[in-house]
């Protein structure tokens, strides 16, 4: 059963007793919690110093970017006037669960603090839209293509470096495959299909994966064409993520070579949505972006 919040509502409305992804707990626990916070008043900054932090940690804790810990959740709710029993047995049991260890961890060596969120975040999408305007979607990269990629961002690893990198990226595509995979609706410039990353032989098997991919039926990739310049896009590329959870808000991901940013304020995300829209309206059609896409492996 539910819990009820002090006002009445139902705390984690259809959270059942199962297992569910840790980002997916860090999200909604951080979500009540904002909740709670703005119904008495406070401001991140108090709540901040009330756990010995600040403002940022408060606004990672409230967009499940990290663990919780048991003493700051209840000397938060605490702060926030929260007393029953009940709610915070609850909190502190999915705070518990949501501390779980995820796939990734186990590449904690190359992986940075500001990129782990995204991964969570992909893991638990039902719809992702994105924009590329200079490489293959990583979900959609071939492995040389990937390790090939990964290469010129990273110059100074290592090989084991290198391989653990392309083995996260990887490690990511299971979920094109699996049960309840992602509806994935990709905008590609055609450059991404010129560019020849990693010499023809890499190119050209990334080319016919990505025909593969294109071929599954929860996938949709479009080509914007040379001719059709000065959209929107061409600031740079950016991924829409849509989750299940009704209180998990949308979140548009733009990374940067030394960090991200993670777009949530809703006048912005839709901002973001319509720019995505205007570009799938440019492009090509997917029939059109398939013929396209096997001529360059012809002309590779």
């Amino acid at each position: 059963m539910d819990t009820v919040a002090p006002g009445g509502e139902q705390l984690f409305p259809g959270l059942g007793d199962g297992p569910v992804d840790g980002i997916v707990l860090r999200m909604l626990l951080g979500t009540q919690l904002r909740r709670f916070r703005e119904a008495a008043g406070i401001t991140p900054e108090k709540a901040g110093a009330a756990i010995r932090g600040s403002r940022s940690k408060i606004s990672r804790m409230e967009t499940g970017r990290v663990r919780f810990k048991a003493r700051d959740v209840t000397d938060l709710l605490s702060l926030y006037g929260v007393t029953d029993e009940q709610v915070r047995a609850r909190f502190a049991s999915l705070a518990r669960q949501s501390g779980k260890p995820d796939w990734w961890s186990r590449y904690g060596d190359v992986l940075p603090d500001w990129f782990e969120p995204y991964l969570g975040l992909e893991s638990v999408a039902t719809a992702m839209r994105s924009f590329d305007i200079q490489f293959v979607p990583s979900l959609f990269q071939a492995e040389d293509y990937a390790r090939a990629v990964i290469r010129l961002g990273h110059q100074s690893d290592s090989p084991a470096a290198i391989e653990d990198r392309v083995a996260i990226r990887l490690k990511r595509q299971d979920l094109l495959a699996r049960q309840d995979p992602p509806r994935i609706w990709s905008v590609m410039d055609e450059s991404v299909l010129s560019r020849p990353i990693g010499g023809p032989r890499v190119m050209g098997a990334q080319l016919r994966r990505l025909i593969e991919v294109a071929r599954m039926p929860h996938v949709t990739i479009q080509i914007m064409p040379f001719a059709r310049s000065g959209h929107a896009g061409e600031s740079g590329s950016f991924s829409l993520l849509r989750f299940a959870e009704p209180d998990l808000p949308d979140v548009v991901y733009i990374e940067h070579l030394t960090s991200a940013i993670y777009v949530e304020q809703r006048p912005d995300v839709e901002h973001y949505l319509g720019v995505i829209d205007r570009l799938s309206g440019l492009a090509l059609t997917p029939a059109a972006s398939m013929s396209l896409i096997e001529q360059a492996v012809h002309e590779t």
